[in-house]
């Protein structure tokens, strides 16, 4: 199989018809083998029936249907574990992504990339979706140190060794272009036509802006300090620890030259809680690194090739 497409659905019944025409007619004038996967996220609108009824008529169709709503992580992930073509392209169902965009993402693929993202550089959103998206994704690269501009665009293109290879679970799934560089693999990015969504209602809240902020301190943390938990327990707990030290020697000093009462001044207390602090951080930096020894020994790591 040359091209699997795989696309998380939940509640789009009307728009998989033409999803599919549209797939079909961008991807024909490549000549390659394709399967689309559609991963049903426990949907309860008449989406399982349509594909059942789609299936007659496109047999490049599979689906993979899940008794409940899991999210989009668990979707792409079950759909990537499925997948069987030597590249796959991932994309939203609701028809604000366009098909006709694949041959420029394996374009770009084409260019020696293993991961290209696509970038919504003009999208058809509510104002605080738009404006909410700018902020996380300015924050995700620069933190990250990643150069794209869209993390959460579904329009995405891998090589199969990579979705092999990173793990998408929680809502981990907007992270995918941070795992694959951390990897090693070459990640690029090129601008894709942003449609607005012709059926049903967008499934974008508030409560997923700031989750996506708490999967962000999460990935960090993965994939900078996993192997080396002191470095940032350390850190912190060094930091910590100086500060007070520094206000109970200040007072200290006071207390001893000056003849000034310290007992009773909030400072003081604060002084003895920060070096608590601080040796509990450096502890708990201790604990995990006596963890990460473990976990060293069944650590596998990503091989481009190997030459015998």
């Amino acid at each position: 199989m040359d091209l699997s497409i795989i696309i998380p659905a939940f509640n789009e019944r009307d728009s998989l018809a033409t999803l599919l025409s549209r797939i079909k007619k961008a991807v024909a004038p490549l000549k390659m083998t394709m399967e689309v996967i559609i991963v049903d996220d426990g949907s309860t609108d008449g989406t399982v029936e349509e594909l059942k009824k789609l299936k007659q008529k496109y047999s490049f169709l599979k689906a993979i249907i899940f008794r409940k709503n899991f999210g989009k992580s668990a979707a792409l992930s079950e759909g990537f574990k499925y997948a069987t073509g030597s590249i796959s392209v991932t994309m939203d169902a609701d028809l604000q992504d366009d098909p006709a965009e694949i041959p420029k993402l394996l374009n770009k693929l084409n260019e020696g990339y293993d991961l290209v993202s696509g970038w919504k550089k003009k999208r058809f959103d509510p104002i605080t979706k738009k404006l909410s998206s700018r902020f996380f994704n300015f924050v995700t690269s620069k933190l990250t140190g990643i150069q794209i501009h869209d993390f959460n665009c579904g329009l995405k293109a891998y090589r199969s060794e990579v979705i092999k290879t990173i793990k998408v679970y929680g809502e981990m799934h907007r992270f995918l272009p941070v795992f694959a560089n951390w990897q090693g693999f070459r990640v690029g990015e090129i601008v894709v036509q942003h449609h607005r969504r012709e059926h049903g209602k967008s499934k974008f809240g508030i409560r997923r802006f700031f989750n996506g902020f708490m999967d962000l301190i999460t990935v960090l943390f993965l994939t900078r300090y996993k192997t080396s938990p002191l470095h940032i327990f350390g850190m912190m707990g060094t930091l910590t620890f100086l500060i007070g030290f520094g206000i109970e020697a200040v007072l200290t000093f006071q207390k001893i030259f000056m003849n000034i009462d310290i007992r009773n001044r909030p400072i003081f207390f604060l002084g003895i809680l920060l070096i608590i602090v601080g040796v509990q951080f450096i502890v708990l930096g201790l604990l995990g690194e006596l963890q990460t020894a473990d976990y060293a020994e069944k650590v596998e790591y990503s091989y481009k090739e190997i030459i015998e």
